[in-house]
């Protein structure tokens, strides 16, 4: 590990060049009851065969997903990517830069992104698909932005069920509230879903969209077939928004449903965990709002001399059109983790896709009848239909036995209390959101069950 500290004459040197006379003169704009007083607090500097041990004593202080028995999903989720997948992202037609300003050095890129927009089209059910967007939460909020452009003006009122992830509702609340856009909360009925009457009480009152989960943060799929009549009845746009890609190997696609604009997370169709990122968001909408939709496509024409080619069709941020015809301030798409989504969607096809989605379902009733046999435990939500993810009512607090399984590696899921105020349920202090996918086994889920029990 080579790092190269300046020295004390280096330090005199810079601060002379700029005009600065001591180090502490660069922060202080910072207001001072936000300054450290005192010295940062690091051990002493070591030779380097040390700090090389003393990081790998830290590194080893993780337990990685593939090493411990994990039921964490809440957006992020454990799916099998073919080893394949790493090794053609090495490939040198792909490995390009990621913006492809020049369509004749980047052929291969623009083509992995045209084969991705399709791919996605298909899984969506949406008529047109952009390059892809940050994330999830980015996704979602950029959503809700062109829902707001495609209104026109006639409300600025978002309605947003409060079974979305609460991470991705902060989110785009930021969004909309910085263009002068009200996010109104929609509450969830007893079965985990959306309420429907209240959504429709709120539609009376006028809204630009109606954001709703399928499948939600508690692993639920709303009603969008009701929810698309209240739409059309009250002139609002209807956004479906999802954690998990891989339900649509299961259920009907958001698009074939009636949703106007479709915005999630694609991380569980080959891209790994990561410990939280990069991350990959999918989105797509109807053809007749092409030009309201944020980021970049890819089309398909042909050279000069009759050849297939690729170039960006379309590029709605600042850096290309004026700054008032902008649609979004995002920079690019993800290109290498788009990359990965696409060369894994290929290797899976429809029915490994279905394979998948199957698997990751049967697991997670298995392992709600392994859970619910135990004596305190019971599904949180009434009837409740799910994915690959749902909730428990646990005795004690949630968070409790999230810390008693830990030193065991066992992640029983996530704890929900701290989301209790963002989603407006206080009883979500005793509730577990568990999620199992096709790579989770019966032994893993005997486990879950033990230790749920022992604590």
């Amino acid at each position: 590990m080579r790092y190269i500290p300046h020295t004390e004459a280096d330090v005199r040197a810079m601060l002379a060049t700029i005009g600065v006379r001591t180090v502490d003169a660069l922060f202080e704009t910072i207001p001072r009851p936000l300054q450290l007083e005192r010295e940062l607090a690091v051990p002493s500097a070591m030779a380097e065969p040390d700090l090389r041990a003393h990081l790998l004593e830290l590194a080893e202080s993780n337990v990685p997903g593939s090493r411990a028995t994990s039921f964490l999903g809440a957006g992020v989720y454990r799916h099998y990517a073919p080893v394949a997948v790493s090794q053609l992202l090495l490939r040198g037609e792909l490995y390009t830069a990621y913006t492809p300003y020049q369509p004749e050095i980047a052929q291969g890129t623009l083509q992995i992104i045209f084969e991705f927009q399709t791919m996605v089209s298909e899984l969506l059910g949406a008529e047109v698909v952009n390059a892809s967007m940050y994330d999830g939460s980015t996704a979602v909020a950029e959503a809700a932005l062109m829902a707001l452009r495609v209104a026109q003006g006639s409300s600025q009122r978002i309605l947003i069920s409060r079974a979305l992830h609460p991470e991705w509702r902060q989110v785009t609340r930021v969004f909309v509230s910085n263009v002068g856009a009200e996010l109104v909360d929609v509450p969830v009925a007893r079965d985990g879903r959306t309420d429907l009457a209240a959504l429709e009480r709120e539609l009376e009152a006028g809204a630009a969209a109606v954001l709703l989960g399928y499948p939600s943060f508690f692993g639920t799929l709303d009603d969008l077939v009701t929810a698309r009549a209240l739409c059309d009845r009250h002139g609002a746009l209807l956004v479906a928004t999802f954690q998990e890609a891989t339900a649509f190997g299961l259920v009907r696609p958001p698009g074939e449903l009636g949703a106007d604009i479709i915005a999630g997370e694609g991380q569980s169709l080959g891209v790994p965990a990561s410990l939280g990122g990069p991350h990959l968001g999918l989105f797509g909408t109807r053809e007749k709002f092409l030009r309201q939709m944020p980021g970049r496509l890819a089309g398909e024409t042909v050279d000069v001399r009759g050849n297939r080619g690729f170039v960006l069709t379309m590029s709605t941020r600042e850096q290309h059109i004026r700054r008032e015809k902008a649609t979004s301030n995002i920079c690019t798409n993800v290109a290498l983790m788009a990359t990965a989504s696409t060369i894994a969607m290929t290797l899976l096809g429809p029915r490994g896709l279905e394979t998948v989605a199957r698997a990751s379902h049967l697991r997670a009733e298995e392992t709600k009848r392994a859970v619910f046999a135990l004596p305190g435990f019971s599904p949180y939500f009434e009837g409740a239909t799910t994915y690959n993810e749902f909730v428990v009512r646990t005795p004690e607090p949630a968070a409790r036995y999230v810390e008693a399984l830990a030193p065991r590696r066992i992640g029983p899921g996530v704890a929900l209390g701290p989301y209790a105020g963002e989603l407006g349920d206080p009883g979500l202090e005793h509730a577990l959101l568990v999620a199992a996918t096709e790579l989770t086994t019966s032994a893993q889920i005997a486990a879950l069950a033990e230790g749920l029990a022992s604590v």
